[in-house]
């Protein structure tokens, strides 16, 4: 079976290799390309077991964990997008993870001491799922034009906040994401279709722009239209007799 894996280290370059392995994961493969054929090969890796994310990648264009996914002739592996690439299939996700903060995507130290009930606990139980693998990061569009964009799973996790019975300043919340957050979204959906713990990140955004009209917010773009009726659509506004 071959296996094209793209390969950097001062350039570029595509390289083909052929293993005599049936029905293995990728990780499989990549672990015996690396012992047998070429020690060079750079890629991540940890658990094994599909729960710590640390070797997600792409195959053929879509985020996949190595771990998980069950390699096929003639495959494509590339590193995530949006991210520095470090070498071969490690990227560098510092910044990725950097826009937890700037969302304030933690439990607020002044949240209230209550006992979750059953039902508290399944609101944001799948949010709690992400392993912050950076496949939704990789996959969603928005990066090829916002750079600063919080991204998807920053946006879950402010969700898995924002509706945790406990949290007591859920508006502070939402006041950080108005800017290069909520609105910023296309809602594509390419998150949720990429995440291997089936979080949908577009309906957490979507459940957070409800949230944010309810405490009095809208999307900013609303007000570049000029104001009047028609503005910014070749319209002055002004009526006509």
């Amino acid at each position: 079976m071959k296996i094209k894996i793209q390969r950097y280290s001062t350039k570029l370059e595509v390289k083909e290799y052929e293993v005599s392995m049936q029905d293995a994961t990728l990780l499989a493969v990549l672990n015996e390309i690396k012992t047998a054929q070429d020690a060079t090969l750079t890629f991540a890796s940890g658990c094994r077991s599909g729960v710590c994310g640390s070797c997600s990648v792409r195959v053929n264009g879509s985020e996949v964990l190595a771990c998980a996914h069950k390699v096929k002739e003639d495959d494509l592996v590339e590193p995530l997008k949006n991210v520095p690439l470090i070498r071969d299939l490690v990227v560098d996700m510092d910044k990725a993870l950097s826009f937890n903060a700037k969302a304030k995507a933690w439990q607020s130290a002044l949240s209230q001491n209550i006992t979750l009930t059953q039902e508290d606990e399944k609101r944001n139980e799948i949010q709690s799922d992400c392993i912050l693998c950076g496949s939704c990061y990789s996959a969603c569009p928005v990066y090829a034009v916002n750079e600063e964009f919080l991204g998807p799973f920053s946006l879950t996790r402010v969700w898995r906040y924002v509706v945790d019975a406990r949290e007591n300043s859920p508006e502070e919340k939402l006041q950080t994401i108005q800017t290069n957050g909520v609105w910023d979204c296309t809602l594509c959906n390419g998150c949720t279709l990429v995440c291997p713990q089936n979080i949908s990140s577009k309906a957490d955004i979507e459940k957070l722009r409800s949230k944010s009209v309810m405490a009095g917010h809208s999307d900013p773009s609303f007000s570049n239209f000029g104001g009047g009726f028609g503005g910014g659509f070749g319209f002055d506004g002004s009526p006509s007799f």
